[in-house]
């Protein structure tokens, strides 16, 4: 029989014998539903800042439900973290950048703010999480170097616009979230404008 859970307001209800529906989630959607409350806990506040006791209220869960699940607060960041990670490599690939890359990376970005910031704003000021974004960051770097060397050749510039271009997008995302996600429709443009501008500069010049 798989294992099931109370929500914590059921639970209380019955404590107090105030009626109230008991509605029992299977493991596997409390603990979904426990990173989707520490996904937005931490994204407002950071991983030194939110305490169990703050995902818990966001989740309307008691702390010990939290410690069924996670065994410490930093085990429950580093599977925020990894979630965010799956789904963004879900929804954008790993492997090409093409025409679809950046349209692909804003409705990720889009979909789920909050992962997308604590991946690339939060995580990469962590010390105790930095590897994690160290490996995103290798990766982008070896994807960009090597779509971007069927057009620009080999040398530093190169090297250059392989670096740049993956920090420039995702800078380029974030602060368009912060803004409000304005024009929907024309960000993954506006993004691939500046992109092509560091390739354009990445161009030998003539002598």
């Amino acid at each position: 029989m798989k294992h099931t859970e109370p929500d914590a307001p059921a639970s209380r209800a019955a404590v107090t014998g105030a009626p109230a529906p008991v509605r029992r989630l299977r493991r596997a959607e409390r603990r979904e539903q426990i990173l989707d409350a520490a996904t937005r806990a931490f994204a407002g506040a950071g991983y030194a800042a939110t305490s169990l006791d703050d995902v818990a209220a966001e989740a309307g869960l008691t702390r010990a439900m939290l410690y069924r699940h996670f065994d410490s607060k930093a085990d429950l960041y580093r599977a925020v973290l990894d979630t965010a990670c799956a789904r963004l490599a879900e929804a954008t690939g790993t492997d090409d950048f093409d025409d679809n890359a950046i349209p692909a990376l804003t409705r990720a970005a889009a979909a789920d703010p909050d992962g997308f910031r604590l991946l690339f704003r939060y995580a990469a000021r962590e010390p105790e999480f930095r590897d994690l974004i160290d490996t995103i960051t290798t990766a982008s770097h070896e994807i960009a170097h090597r779509n971007l060397a069927r057009t620009i050749p080999t040398g530093p510039w190169l090297d250059w616009a392989a670096r740049l271009i993956p920090t420039l997008t995702i800078e380029a995302v974030i602060a368009w979230l912060d803004a409000g996600q304005p024009d929907p429709d024309q960000v993954a443009e506006r993004v691939g404008q500046a992109v092509h501008g560091v390739m354009a500069a990445a161009q030998p010049t003539s002598p």
